[in-house]
């Protein structure tokens, strides 16, 4: 039986692919070969009847997301509710100073 998905994990990993979506080093490699796919030479086309999406691909590969995701949490960003407190922006600095 699969374990129960944990929701932040799945909003973390979306929120990460949308930040790598639009990063300059993404951007720039696509431009850089053209959006042509250097395996195949396809050129991606939006044109209706002939889409053809070209994906970067690491050369040096990357960590998997479970490694990434398990980082991420284990920061201390992330908490259970117990942990937190509400302060306003004076008591919040006068507070993160004091550690």
């Amino acid at each position: 039986m699969r374990p129960k998905a944990d929701p932040l994990r799945g909003r973390l990993r979306a929120g990460l692919r949308q930040v790598w979506l639009r990063s300059p080093e993404r951007v720039a490699a696509l431009k850089r070969d053209n959006y042509t796919c250097q395996k195949c030479g396809g050129k991606q086309s939006k044109a209706k009847g002939r889409e053809f999406a070209v994906q970067e691909h690491h050369l040096d590969g990357i960590m998997d997301w479970k490694a990434v995701l398990d980082f991420i949490m284990s920061s201390g960003l992330f908490c259970k509710k117990e942990y937190l407190i509400t302060l306003c922006k004076k008591c919040h600095k006068e507070a993160t100073d004091e550690k």
